[in-house]
């Protein structure tokens, strides 16, 4: 379902600025508020598709909305079926033009968001360029948040190569040519990590991928997800699908679990010397904890997220640190 805005002239390159989202109506009106002010300088013209992964079709009275008052073309289609590989390709299939960017439904752009991305690729000759993302925390986060850098992404300077492992399909801007080979860019059996695997790809085909500091969006991080007990569920959660990607060996396993094995006991030991260290830096090493015990978990056939027992453990953890001595909010 298209709802046309402005014109799109053909002789001025064209982005298809995707946007898939589930269930955050809140935050999807928000995004495209922002897109509604993005400067192009006249070098390129842009749209919007929104894919949408609720059957339920929530998106689409937001998506409406907007089309009533901006003059910015946008696009909404629905997967509904849920993951996250299709939703993305979904929208893919919705793109059109000569480049195609995705931005996550809790990233604010800049004014200067997409410009930035465009002329970065244009300046190095790129087939896709990655930018920066700040974390936007609603209402004021635990301090330990804050200095352990939770939300805290890397950052790296304009014109940087990136390498597969650091790709992601948010804050991005690729070229069309990278989806046109007829084959699916983002495999479905990944339930996680669709992304690098889809960089992976692409840098083994020969293809360059850049970085642009300039070319920022904030990052809605809500109340609920400062606290200590998402921060380990996180960490389980991450230790989950570690030994779960289809392009993990045998090799690979043994590796991966012989790490957990050490690093579960010495962490153990070693987190209530941290906690004297300060908070941050106890929470920290707990998340890898909590990551390399989801690993193990997995591993014998349990899972950390669903297991009633596991989950009441973190529950506890996550409620003993906050009277701990020295521990802050």
């Amino acid at each position: 379902m298209q709802f046309a805005g402005s014109s799109m002239g053909s002789a001025t390159p064209h982005i298809s600025v995707c946007i898939c989202t589930y269930k955050r109506q809140h935050y999807l009106k928000q995004v495209l508020q922002h897109l509604d002010a993005q400067v192009t300088q006249d070098q390129f013209t842009f749209s919007i598709v929104v894919a949408d992964n609720d059957h339920l079709r929530s998106a689409q009275p937001v998506v409406e909305d907007f089309a009533g008052a901006s003059r910015v073309t946008i696009k909404y289609c629905c997967e509904s079926r849920q993951n996250i590989s299709l939703i993305r390709n979904k929208a893919i299939e919705n793109a059109t033009g000569a480049y195609v960017a995705f931005l996550d439904d809790d990233e604010l752009p800049t004014e200067n968001w997409l410009l930035a991305l465009f002329n970065t690729c244009q300046r190095y000759g790129a087939d896709g360029v990655l930018g920066t993302a700040k974390p936007q925390f609603e209402g004021t986060p635990p301090a330990w948040v804050v200095k352990g850098k939770f939300y805290e992404r890397p950052s790296h300077p304009t014109g940087f190569v990136i390498d597969w492992r650091k790709g992601r399909t948010g804050n991005v801007l690729l070229k069309s040519h990278l989806f046109s080979n007829g084959e699916q860019p983002f495999r479905p059996e990944f339930l996680a990590g669709e992304d690098q695997d889809f960089f992976h790809r692409m840098t083994d085909k020969g293809y360059v991928f850049v970085w642009c500091q300039e070319a920022l969006t904030n990052e809605i991080i809500p109340a609920v997800r400062c606290s200590r007990s998402y921060i380990l569920k996180k960490g389980l959660f991450y230790g989950k699908f570690d030994l779960s990607h289809p392009t993990t060996g045998p090799f690979d396993v043994c590796r991966s679990i012989a790490k957990s094995v050490v690093a579960v006991p010495v962490y153990t030991i070693a987190l209530p010397c941290l906690l004297l260290v300060g908070q941050h830096i106890f929470m920290r090493y707990l998340f890898k904890t909590c990551h390399h015990l989801g690993k193990l978990l997995m591993f014998v056939g349990v899972d950390p997220i669903r297991d009633k027992s596991i989950a009441q453990m973190y529950h506890v953890v996550a409620q003993g640190t906050v009277d701990q001595p020295g521990a802050t909010r």
